[in-house]
């Protein structure tokens, strides 16, 4: 009986420690759809299946929404002086994860389904995934207020873009959106004043 309650104790003990970060497998990086195909495939989808995607498509998701592609640590995306201030919240159904592109890992914010205020449209809490695009505004330098947040949306809006393009490319629906609990989502996600919600974007498979 002891050996039993070990082996479940072990168990709970390493479950626990695997929910704080979920290693991604390498992304794809080469083939796919042809990018005009891509562009002339590229649309906004709002039914989701609730099946899940594969750790495969996350990753390379990820990756192509704003992944490191050359050593200096660039990325799939511009941003205004490379000041990389966007951060990519993951939100799942098990839990909410912040996108750590140089180790491509998922690191653990809360082990809450945070979909519903990821969305306030019915189809949000759907979807299987939901990212949430985050400027941190403290990296953007000397800049006014003002600035910084014309020069965050647009480089979301690359991010974004990116995610499109691999979502045509990989036969999955995804859709933007600006519907979103801010105050409500930030406080979950104990965001700084400083870090702006910029936008939300579902990604699934389509609804049979």
């Amino acid at each position: 009986m002891k050996q039993l309650l070990s082996l479940l104790l072990a168990s709970l003990v390493a479950g626990s420690a695997l929910a704080e970060s979920i290693s991604l497998p390498a992304p794809q990086k080469a083939g796919g759809m042809p990018l005009l195909d891509a562009l002339a495939k590229r649309s906004t989808g709002r039914e989701f299946d609730s099946k899940d995607l594969s750790r495969e498509q996350l990753s390379t998701l990820l990756w192509a929404c704003f992944g490191i592609n050359r050593p200096d640590g660039k990325r799939t995306a511009p941003s205004a002086k490379d000041c990389q201030e966007t951060d990519i919240y993951v939100i799942l159904k098990q839990g909410s994860y912040l996108y750590d592109a140089r180790s491509n890992q998922l690191k653990l914010v809360l082990a809450e389904d945070l979909r519903n205020l990821s969305g306030t449209q019915a189809f949000a809490t759907n979807a299987p995934v939901t990212l949430v695009f985050v400027a941190d505004l403290t990296k953007m330098g000397k800049w006014s207020a003002e600035e910084k947040q014309a020069f965050a949306h647009i480089d979301v809006g690359y991010i974004s873009q990116n995610a499109y393009l691999y979502c045509a490319s990989a036969g999955l629906v995804t859709g933007a959106r600006a519907s979103v609990d801010r105050k409500a989502l930030g406080i979950k996600l104990k965001l700084r004043p400083e870090q702006l919600i910029v936008l939300a974007q579902s990604v699934g498979h389509a609804k049979p």
